[in-house]
């Protein structure tokens, strides 16, 4: 503690010495007994100088020698924004690291910032009401025992709650990452620590991305039986590189909209030989997930990134789903002049009432201050749009893949990348144009912020309980094909966060639910409800 305030006192340099001593000079008229007090005064102020400096090299050397989870929080912090650990260049796959226990079936970024990231996912649990509220309640009779689960999602915290929610439940568990941008590297440690197989890093290649999702899949003695994916690259290298065991597979649970369309095409062409649980489209993923969480996350990503002011910016939505409903919401609060970009009628119509402009991205693409992405789909934006961008234009993406903005195409010969920070690239023409390009055309708000926890919970619990109804259903009631979380499930995700807020729902009489057609428990929205 008193390291840490000696230290915050910056010690004096020799230019504020000679300003001091100037200053002494002009503001009096020194007599010889005051020229005499005034050199004392000078001689103990450079002699507390070389004191000082002694006694910060002395401290900075014992600050080294602390404890990690001292040293590592500044370095730990940092991490959000990619710069945890970054003057260490050596790829993890090169160390060999051990856990306190010896254990070491994981490759992370550094094993010791385990400390830091165990308080975050502490933190994260506060703010997940509904997901440990099933741990809780599901713990002590272990639904997913003998659940062998290849995990390939965004490692964050919330992740990480969610990761040992499933462990107490029952269930074995690998774990890789979906984006080689999102991964809290302490968060990462923590779960390594705990002796969950992790392999995972901030900054992974794409070979890295791969090799990751293969060590999860490809482990010595043990065969997985359910995936959790996020983007569907677990799902595709496994039937890709591994068809017998893909085979043996007994469902998968998918989040994103890439995802989904992935197994509705495997699907259509035969190749889809297990049952898959779409979470992406159920009413708790869509309607706050996708909405809420983007809605803060958007302007966060923003902000640590760019420092942008968004009163009076043009900013184009490509998409008006939920993600872009949410991002056009949140930059409208705060005096952007936003403009949406639609193939869809509905969805369209739905701009237009809330008051958004639906353009072409053709008519405006000149004129945008800022330009995001939320469609799934790719090359949504060409190398003809960003040819055409003004000096200075934001580019971003809040979908989930990296297609959406054709950023191959940037990289030739003529253009120049610039790094300004973590995630944050410079993009500069021949003509002296520059855009700035944020995570590299991936998803921005995980790249380079982070999610609410409380909308993640929400998320989190219905992809929980989509691998216990998968893994305990009996045989014939899921065939090989993409389902929906029934409506009942959707509706208890939603009771398990109700308490946090002191919500108490009404109930209805037996006279009303016969009326209405209804359970007075519920479900209370057929199937097709979305």
């Amino acid at each position: 503690m008193l390291a840490k305030k000696l230290l915050s006192f910056k010690p004096s340099s020799s230019e504020n010495f000679e300003k001091f001593h100037d200053s002494e000079k002009m503001n009096s008229s020194l007599d010889e007994s005051g020229e005499e007090a005034y050199r004392a005064r000078a001689g103990r102020k450079r002699h507390s100088v070389q004191l000082d400096k002694k006694l910060t090299s002395q401290l900075h050397s014992l600050d080294r020698r602390s404890s990690t989870i001292s040293t590592g929080t500044a370095d730990s912090l940092s991490s959000y924004t990619g710069s945890s650990s970054e003057e260490d260049d050596i790829s993890p796959r090169e160390k060999a690291q051990k856990n306190s226990r010896g254990f070491s079936d994981f490759c992370v970024k550094n094993i010791e910032h385990n400390a830091f990231g165990r308080r975050e996912i502490e933190i994260a649990e506060q703010e997940m009401p509904g997901l440990m509220a099933l741990r809780r309640r599901a713990e002590a009779d272990k639904p997913l025992q003998g659940a062998k689960i290849i995990g390939c999602t965004h490692i964050t915290a919330q992740t990480a709650v969610l990761v040992e929610t499933l462990a107490a439940l029952g269930a074995s568990i690998r774990w890789s990452a979906c984006n080689i941008y999102s991964t809290q590297n302490e968060v990462a440690a923590a779960l390594a620590e705990s002796g969950f197989p992790i392999y995972a890093w901030k900054g992974e290649t794409e070979e890295d991305f791969w090799w990751c999702i293969d060590k999860c899949i490809n482990a010595e003695g043990w065969q997985p039986n359910m995936i959790l994916d996020d983007g569907g690259d677990a799902t595709h290298w496994l039937l890709k590189k591994y068809p017998a065991m893909f085979n043996m597979v007994k469902g998968i649970v998918e989040e994103s909209v890439t995802g989904v369309h992935r197994l509705y095409q495997l699907s259509k062409s035969g190749k889809l030989t297990v049952p898959a649980m779409n979470v992406n489209d159920s009413v708790t993923k869509t309607k706050f997930d996708n909405l809420y969480s983007c809605r803060e996350s958007i302007l966060d990503a923003l902000k640590r990134t760019t420092d942008v002011m968004f009163g009076g910016k043009q900013v184009l939505i490509c998409g008006y789903g939920e993600v872009g409903k949410g991002c056009s919401q949140a930059l409208k609060g705060l005096g952007a002049i936003v403009s949406v970009t639609e193939i869809d009628p509905i969805c369209a119509l739905q701009a237009c009432m809330d008051g958004f402009r639906v353009v072409k991205l053709d008519e405006v693409v000149r004129n945008c201050d800022v330009l995001i992405t939320c469609t799934g789909n790719k090359n949504v934006v060409t190398r003809s749009h960003l040819d055409r961008l003004k000096n200075g234009c934001i580019v971003c993406n809040m979908g989930h893949s990296n297609t959406e903005i054709d950023v191959a195409s940037l990289r030739t010969p003529e253009l120049t990348w610039e790094k300004v920070r973590s995630q944050v690239d410079h993009i500069i023409w021949p003509d002296g144009k520059r855009i700035i390009l944020l995570a590299e055309g991936r998803l921005v708000n995980l790249s380079c912020s982070s999610v609410p926890s409380f909308v993640v919970s929400i998320t989190a619990t219905t992809q929980a309980l989509a691998l216990i109804e998968l893994f305990n259903a009996p045989a014939g009631r899921y065939k090989q094909d993409v389902y929906l979380l029934p409506k009942k499930m959707d509706e208890y995700v939603a009771s398990l966060h109700l308490p946090t807020f002191d919500a108490h729902l009404t109930e209805l009489t037996d006279d009303q639910a016969k009326y209405l057609g209804l359970n007075k428990a519920g479900p209370f929205k057929p199937n097709y409800y979305r």
